[in-house]
């Protein structure tokens, strides 16, 4: 039997993926949270997991945090990202952070138990949508060109959400929305990004990010 916690901050989602889990014999949801910190509430109190299906932001502790202290204080707990975001940071920096598995929101219901199950006999796993993503921009895009303090530089997580949305064309207005945030907040951090790459407007920022492999 397989022993899953839901973390996720939406309830209608979490009560979508619960009753889709329940559904298999072999899964047993062993407790739901809202945040990591509820996570690690659970789990300090005797809850036992071998899976922790977390979404990637949520309050007080997302996925990828949640993921770094569990490698420390329960490694033997595995925990699967779910995530809207789809570009190679994102995954890069949960699988350091500890994660076994990522998974994009719009995974099929097949693909999701599918990549239980092999999380827990198996290793890491990362959705079938984003691996043919990757491959395909493996295959065509040419040998970027680096910066050469790149190596010096670091996003954080929100950082190349925000970039991330720039290079999709979104305005300013239209990413606060998304992250439930302040236009002055977006701004703000859209100029700290300019001013910490050495880049001269939004423009130039998204294509150092993209050269750079940071989205």
């Amino acid at each position: 039997m397989i022993q899953i916690i839901l973390a996720e901050d939406h309830h209608i989602v979490r009560g979508g993926i619960r009753s889709l889990l329940e559904k298999e014999k072999n899964f047993s949801i062993a407790g739901e949270a809202s945040n990591g910190q509820d996570v690690l509430n659970l789990l300090d109190n005797g809850v036992k997991a071998n899976i922790i299906l977390a979404d990637m932001n949520m309050p007080q502790l997302g996925g990828i945090e949640l993921a770094e202290k569990l490698k420390t204080n329960y490694p033997e707990t595995k925990v699967i990202i779910l995530s809207a975001m789809d570009n190679e940071k994102y995954v890069l920096k949960a699988f350091k952070a500890g994660a076994k598995g990522y998974l994009l929101k719009s995974v099929s219901p097949d693909e999701l138990v599918f990549a239980i199950k092999h999380t827990h006999h198996f290793t890491q796993y990362i959705c079938s949508d984003l691996a043919r993503r990757f491959l395909n921009r493996l295959l065509a895009l040419p040998d970027p060109v680096t910066h050469k303090n790149v190596q010096d530089l670091d996003f954080s997580t929100r950082e190349i959400e925000i970039l991330s949305l720039l290079g999709e064309g979104f305005t300013n207005q239209e990413i606060a929305d998304k992250l439930f945030t302040s236009k002055r907040t977006i701004e703000n951090q859209r100029q700290a990004m300019i001013d910490k790459s050495g880049t001269r407007n939004t423009i130039a920022l998204v294509r150092f990010a993209i050269l750079n492999g940071i989205i």
